[in-house]
C-alpha cells in the first residue's frame, strides 16, 4: 500500500450516492472506488463535505469506510472524515473510522463555536491522544468560521500522529510558508481545485479534490506533467481543469459534482439530503458545457463508462 505518510497526487473527496427513497446506494458507492482505482487515485477519501457528512449516521459513515476499505484491497490509503466541533464526539468518529479500517482521519477545525488557536490545538492534540490513526487537520475557514494560522498548524505538525494538513483556504503560497517549519513528512494537501497546482508548485504535495471524481484522468495527467517539467502540457490540461473546476464549485458542493457524475455520466443519483438542494439549471448547464470541452478534447480523462448502463445491461 502507499504509505500515507508519502501521500501526493490527486485523491478524490467522494460522494455519497443514495437512492430514490434516500438511503445510500452502497453498490454506486463500491463502483465509484472501483474506479478511482483504476483511473490512479492516490487514495479515497470518504465521509468528508462531498460525502455529505453532517447527515450520515454512524452505521452509515461505517457502511462507507469499511467498503472503501475493502475496494482499496490495501492498494491505496482510505481516508475518512471524522471530525466533529465537540472533541468528545470527533473522538468518536476518529475511533470509529479507525475500527472500520481506515488508514487516516480528516479532523476539521471546529465549526460554530469558534475556539481560540490554544483551543484548537487542544482539540486536535486530545484526538491525537485518544486515537491510534493518522490525523489530518482540516482547515477550511468558509465552511468552519475559525482558520487555523501558521503558527498554530506548525504547532501541530510537531506532535506524533498529526501527519498532514488539508487546506482549503484558498491561500496557494501557504504551502511554500509552511514548508520549511513542519518538515518533507508532513503532508500538505489543498483541498481547492481552484488553487492546487499553484499550492503544490509553492511546496504543497498533492489535492484532496472534487473535480478529480468527474475527470480523475486530467488531475492525474496534470500533475504528471508538473512532476516531469512539461510546463506547455502543463499549462493545456489546467486550463481544461480549471473550466470544470469553475463550473463545479458555482453552488455548494456536492450539488453540482452529484449532477455531473450522476445525470451526465451516469454513475449515481444526482440527489443530495436537506438542507442541500440539486444544482440549479444555470449551473447545470454550466457543467454541461465544460463536460461537452473533456468529452470533445480529453474524453479518455473523464469518468469511466455510465454505471446505469452497466446495472441495465446486467
Amino acid at each position: 500500500m502507499r504509505i500515507v505518510t508519502k501521500l501526493t497526487g490527486f485523491a478524490p473527496a467522494l460522494p455519497t450516492p443514495f437512492t430514490e427513497d434516500d438511503r445510500i446506494d452502497l453498490e454506486a458507492f463500491a463502483h465509484l472506488c472501483q474506479l478511482q482505482l483504476r483511473a490512479g487515485a492516490t487514495a479515497l477519501v470518504v465521509c468528508g463535505t462531498t460525502g455529505e457528512a453532517p447527515t450520515l449516521t454512524l452505521d452509515e459513515r461505517k457502511l462507507l469506510i469499511a467498503t472503501a476499505v475493502n475496494i482499496a484491497g490495501g492498494h491505496i490509503p482510505v481516508i475518512a472524515g471524522a471530525g466533529s466541533n465537540a472533541t468528545e464526539r470527533a473522538i468518536e468518529l476518529t475511533r470509529q473510522a479507525h475500527t472500520a479500517g481506515a488508514n487516516a482521519v480528516l479532523s476539521v477545525v471546529p465549526y460554530y463555536n469558534k475556539p481560540t488557536q490554544r483551543g484548537m490545538i487542544f482539540h486536535f492534540d486530545a484526538i491525537r491522544r485518544a486515537c491510534g490513526i493518522p490525523v489530518i487537520v482540516y482547515d477550511v475557514p468558509s465552511r468552519t468560521g475559525s482558520a487555523l494560522t501558521d503558527e498554530t498548524v506548525i504547532a501541530l505538525a510537531a506532535m506524533p500522529g498529526i501527519i498532514g494538513l488539508k487546506d482549503s483556504a484558498g491561500d496557494a503560497g501557504r504551502a511554500v510558508r509552511l514548508r520549511r517549519h513542519v518538515g518533507d513528512e508532513f503532508r500538505l494537501l489543498s483541498g481547492d481545485d481552484a488553487t492546487a497546482m499553484g499550492y503544490i508548485a509553492s511546496g504543497g504535495d498533492g489535492c484532496i479534490s472534487v473535480s478529480s471524481n468527474v475527470a480523475p484522468g486530467l488531475a492525474r495527467e496534470m500533475f504528471l506533467a508538473f512532476r516531469q517539467g512539461r510546463m506547455t502540457r502543463l499549462k493545456q490540461l489546467s486550463l481544461a481543469f480549471a473550466r470544470l473546476t469553475d463550473a463545479l464549485y458555482r453552488e455548494t458542493n456536492p450539488a453540482p459534482v452529484k449532477y455531473a457524475i450522476g445525470t451526465l455520466l451516469g454513475h449515481v443519483s444526482p440527489a443530495v439530503r436537506l438542507p442541500l438542494v440539486e444544482a440549479t439549471s444555470e449551473t447545470q448547464k454550466a457543467i454541461s458545457e465544460a463536460i461537452d470541452y473533456l468529452d470533445k478534447y480529453y474524453p479518455d480523462y473523464l469518468l469511466d463508462a455510465s454505471f446505469e448502463q452497466q446495472r441495465d445491461a446486467s
